[in-house]
């Protein structure tokens, strides 16, 4: 029976050069957790070398292997899938395999858990930064938090990171086949649907790293899906189908 209460959800495609490194990395943390990793049938072997720890780890390490690549948000989901009803996990985190998540940060994001439901390694709170980012992508980053602040009334001053922590509860209230976004917009989705639903959000400052190794997923189409979802949650927002509800008290 694993006793284990918080899972790290990783999405992989072609990760080949970080993913040893990083495992090692989670797994050598003061705070005992375990690992999701969800592979889109790497070419690079990626998902080859995620069984191979889950064969040494089984208890740690869990694999899920998919037939390509379906999107950011759907490997999320069926890492969330497997966290809630499988491994009856606690606390459920996401983070990329790529190091701009340095897992450093996450044993200060399950300590502020205690006191939030959903907690975010943020680039905009103080302490917060960037390292070795292009100033284009600190400007798309910039924006884009700019405008969900605006039009989606979200509160959180880094509400595209993708660097989260969820409680149980909070994943367990939200209609996840009902999720639209499948890419990078799963996560402002996400995080909207947290924010109307009343659970309490918190921040914790990281340095966000652009990625050491491989090649970025982000592409102009994943632009337009995201400015599409901010455009539909907007409308939503609008005609009040999301309804707002009190802010639910920390148990």
């Amino acid at each position: 029976m694993n006793n284990l209460s918080t899972f790290v959800i990783v999405p992989t495609y072609n990760e080949a050069d970080n993913l040893n490194d990083l495992v090692s990395q989670l797994l050598e943390l003061p705070v005992s957790i375990g690992v999701i990793v969800v592979d889109d049938n790497s070419p690079d072997g990626t998902g080859e070398m995620a069984d191979q720890w889950a064969a040494k780890q089984p208890d740690r390490v869990h694999v899920i292997h998919r037939p390509g690549k379906m999107g950011l948000g759907t490997a999320y989901i069926a890492g969330f899938k497997k966290a809630l009803h499988e491994l009856k996990a606690a606390r459920i985190m996401t983070m990329d395999a790529d190091f701009s998540h340095n897992p450093r940060y996450i044993p200060d994001m399950i300590a502020l858990s205690r006191q939030k439901h959903v907690v975010i390694g943020s680039r905009y709170v103080s302490g917060g930064g960037s390292l070795h980012c292009s100033w284009k992508r600190i400007m798309l980053s910039k924006m884009s938090n700019f405008v969900v602040h605006i039009l989606l009334g979200l509160k959180a001053k880094d509400a595209t990171a993708g660097f989260r922590l969820y409680r149980r509860e909070v994943l367990a209230s939200i209609p996840l086949e009902q999720i639209f976004s499948s890419g990078y917009s799963f996560l402002v989705e996400t995080l909207f649907m947290c924010q109307r639903r009343g659970w309490q959000i918190g921040e914790v400052p990281i340095i966000f790293e652009d990625r050491r190794k491989g090649t970025t997923k982000i592409s102009r189409n994943e632009v337009l899906k995201a400015q599409y979802t901010v455009f539909r949650l907007f409308v939503r927002r609008l005609r009040g189908s999301e309804p707002r509800r009190p802010v639910v008290p920390v148990s």
